[in-house]
């Protein structure tokens, strides 16, 4: 357990999502997990994501398995899926061959496994992470390489597990206070501003002369940041951006830092 102490220090020091996940990856893959696959929301409804362009995904995986896994919705139709869902905890997918093979899945859930089967993907483990809110949800699916069998992963995880928990909850715990790496959902530097002030409770004028602009440029920064989060008000906007680590960030504080 030791040997993984300089790893979870370099997680918590690290600075992007991009960095978290690369190092993670680098603990994972020897062990025989090359394809990962992770997702977060703060805006869990019903037992769904939301909008998929306010959640997190982050894959491994080339770019036609995260096509066909994440953007075709293969994921909500998983039964590992459903598990991390409504489960907090870990588990190796062992319960979901028994589960093919006795006929207790859903015809949705076999046609999933069937799909997945034929990428490759048979066996792995899946850790659904604890959340502070009920809003919040993000799991974690190690997929065991091709050649690895359930047996294999059920042994790694006997003996590995401590390591294997300590490393995916530092990683998730770092990714969620840092801005996520969004492209429909990403805000100009002056868009941000704006909505750090009126967070700070400047009305438009105040916020106007702290950024020597007019107040009609001013509403066009706050209207553009609406439209970016896809929200109706400021209020919203303010609320979403501070849930979406997109506002108040050490990584973009070169204009805040000039506030008080």
């Amino acid at each position: 357990m030791t040997a993984v102490l300089p790893l979870l220090t370099s997680i918590a020091e690290a600075t992007s999502v991009d960095q978290v996940w690369q190092l993670a990856a680098r603990f994972f893959q020897p062990l025989g997990f090359s394809r990962m696959n992770y997702g977060f929301t703060r805006f869990l409804h019903e037992r769904s994501v939301g909008d998929p362009d306010d959640a997190i995904f982050l894959t491994t995986g080339d770019a036609d398995y995260a096509r066909r896994y994440f953007y075709n919705g293969l994921y909500s139709k998983t039964p590992v899926y459903r598990w991390a869902v409504s489960h907090t905890g870990a588990c190796t997918w062992a319960w979901v061959k028994e589960a093919y093979e006795a006929g207790r899945l859903t015809p949705e859930e076999r046609e999933a496994v069937e799909v997945n089967a034929a990428m490759g993907v048979t066996a792995g483990i899946s850790i659904s992470f604890p959340e502070s809110t009920t809003r919040s949800k993000g799991a974690l699916g190690l997929v065991a390489d091709p050649g690895m069998t359930t047996d294999q992963v059920e042994a790694l995880w006997d003996a590995r597990r401590d390591e294997i928990l300590a490393v995916a909850h530092m990683m998730h715990l770092k990714i969620i206070l840092l801005p996520q790496p969004h492209t429909r959902r990403s805000l100009t530097e002056r868009q941000r501003q704006a909505l750090e002030w009126v967070a700070d409770g400047k009305t438009t004028q105040d916020v106007a002369l702290l950024m020597q602009v007019s107040a009609a440029m001013v509403e066009k920064h706050l209207r553009l940041a609406r439209e970016a989060l896809s929200v109706e008000t400021t209020t919203q906007a303010v609320a979403k951006a501070s849930l979406l680590n997109l506002i108040f960030q050490r990584s973009a504080q070169s204009g805040a830092a000039s506030k008080h």
